[in-house]
């Protein structure tokens, strides 16, 4: 059937026409889509509504020229930075920048963030990160008291009790001997055919003359030993403190991942609900809304998760604390989790600072002293105590005799000659225990070198991680996540398209909250090598 070229032309006008009509009605359709999302503005935009407050990572970020603008950044590291102060566990030398300003980063009324493969769903940080009420615990209040309610810690004092109770012993003297007999008696009765005695009665005091001075000698080595415990205990201390750290830096970790986590399981709820009524409208498929179901599901796994690392460190906190498991729940800590400011000194300041603070350097110190006061006592010992004899009554029964009886004193020493036992071999012991001392200080001492250095190491690299995080690596996921987002608006994409690129800015964001975890551990780690509080 031949058409002829009117007719033809007048098809391909139809054609044409209802291509035109088809496209528009796609383009209203999806046009029609905005006012149902009702987003302006992606995740993380500065216009967003944000469910958490400010944004997070702006903390101390302010105006050029401000009164409280932060200084710039310098160094510090690791674990072993602020174990317990030796100086009473004083506070912070430097204030705490708490003024914060600048939005980096917010969330905006939907929060389609997908859970990333290690299992923690973190949606953008916001806000200056001040964990917890405002009523809350903080790292001095904890410290106060974990010092004076520590189960370890009390039990560790005790042991400055006993060292008292050595100095009172060291420094008494030898008791007196007293002795008194009946000498020369009779088996029946002296006479002029079986003479004998006369019977005697004396009365007779030994007492120890210490010529070596043995007892001056004890005294200062338990005086010694008394200072080696209480350093011993401000170590513990020490020691008790790093541990609450740890369990207080937990404690602050595990509340920003519930946090973020039940941010981003509702941000998924409300995309999970437009794109089922994207699913009615037919402009998605059903396995696009399977999808971000499952992501929902993992959502709340992660919540159960999170909440569950949460009541542990709850139950540490409450234990190192010496508070019931009852109580745990309840403990509500409050931190600021982001300080960017440098070291306070230089490292060799640091580390001379370090060599006048740390109690266990100080304790092994102290110990060289006391096993030098040993190897004295030693020499003391090797000559015992001379005993003065004083018998001031003797009587001489001469009643036999039928002659009057008489009465006398008598006065005499006894003396240890030293000819083969002058304790040398305690005396060698003291000696080869004082070199041994000696290479313990010194063997501590670079210990401490070692723990400031890698302290300080940490805090660097911690301090550098989370800069060049906020600086660069941020900003440029949240970028691709917009242009993701942007395309996702105008229908370009899927939604899941538009999770993918927020997974990556997810992981990124992840990654930062890791690095401020990490450097608030460095900051409190720095303390304990330390030995002494030089950071907040």
């Amino acid at each position: 059937m031949e058409i002829s070229r009117p007719e033809l032309r007048h098809g391909r006008r139809g054609a044409m026409l209802t291509v035109v009509i088809f496209s528009l009605a796609l383009a209203s359709r999806a046009q029609a889509q905005g006012p149902q999302f009702n987003i302006d503005q992606p995740p993380g935009s500065a216009h967003g509504n944000s469910t958490l407050g400010p944004a997070l990572g702006n903390a101390g970020f302010v105006e050029e020229g401000s009164p409280v603008s932060p200084r710039p950044f310098s160094g510090r590291a690791g674990p072993q930075g602020s174990h317990a102060p030796l100086a009473g566990v004083s506070a912070p030398t430097t204030p705490m920048m708490r003024q914060q300003t600048a939005t980096l980063f917010r969330t905006s009324s939907v929060q389609p963030t997908p859970v990333p493969s290690y299992g923690e769903g973190l949606d953008v940080p916001v806000g200056s990160l001040e964990v917890g009420p405002p009523d809350g615990l903080t790292i001095d209040q904890a410290i106060d008291v974990c010092v004076k309610q520590n189960i370890d810690l009390y039990a560790q004092r005790l042991e400055i009790s006993m060292a008292e109770a050595d100095i009172l012993t060291a420094n008494l003297r030898v008791n007196p001997i007293f002795y008194a007999d009946n000498q020369l008696a009779p088996y029946g009765h002296y006479s002029f055919r079986r003479p004998g005695g006369p019977g005697q009665y004396d009365v007779n005091i030994n007492y120890p003359l210490d010529v070596t001075r043995k007892r001056r000698f004890r005294t200062i080595v338990a005086q010694r030993a008394k200072r080696v415990a209480e350093a011993q205990m401000i170590d513990a201390v020490r020691n008790q403190v790093d541990t609450l750290y740890t369990y207080y830096v937990d404690n602050v970790a595990a509340r920003l991942t519930l946090k973020f986590s039940q941010v981003y399981s509702q941000g998924l709820r409300r995309l999970l609900k437009l794109n089922e009524d994207l699913k009615g409208a037919g402009f998605i498929t059903p396995p696009d809304v399977l999808a971000i179901k499952a992501q929902l599901e993992q959502a709340e796994l992660a919540i159960k998760e999170a909440e569950g690392g949460l009541e542990t460190s709850q139950q540490n906190l409450a234990l190192v604390l010496n508070l019931p498991l009852t109580e745990a729940p309840k403990i509500e800590v409050r931190d600021f989790i982001r300080d960017v400011r440098p070291l306070p000194m230089s490292r060799e300041a640091l580390l001379d600072r370090a060599y006048e603070a740390r109690p266990d350097l100080l304790a092994v110190r102290m110990a060289v002293d006391r096993a030098h006061a040993d190897e004295q006592l030693g020499k003391a010992n090797g000559y015992p105590d001379v005993y003065l004899l004083w018998q001031p009554y003797t009587y001489q029964n001469n009643s036999y005799l039928g002659v009057q009886s008489p009465t006398s004193w008598t006065v005499g020493v006894t003396a240890t000659v030293p000819v083969f036992n002058r304790n040398q071999g305690n005396i060698r012991r003291a000696k080869i225990n004082v070199f041994q001392s000696e290479l313990q200080r010194e063997s501590t001492k670079r210990h401490v070198n070692d723990d400031v250095f890698d302290a300080v190491r940490e805090f660097d690299l911690s301090l550098q991680n989370v800069l060049r995080t906020e600086q660069v690596v941020l900003p440029a996921a949240k970028e691709v996540r917009d242009a993701a987002f942007r395309r996702w608006q105008r229908g370009a994409t899927s939604a899941l398209d538009y999770l993918e690129a927020q997974r990556t800015f997810n992981d990124a964001v992840k990654s930062y909250r890791d690095g401020l975890v990490r450097h608030r551990r460095a900051m409190l780690d720095l303390n304990t090598a330390i030995g002494e509080r030089v950071l907040p």
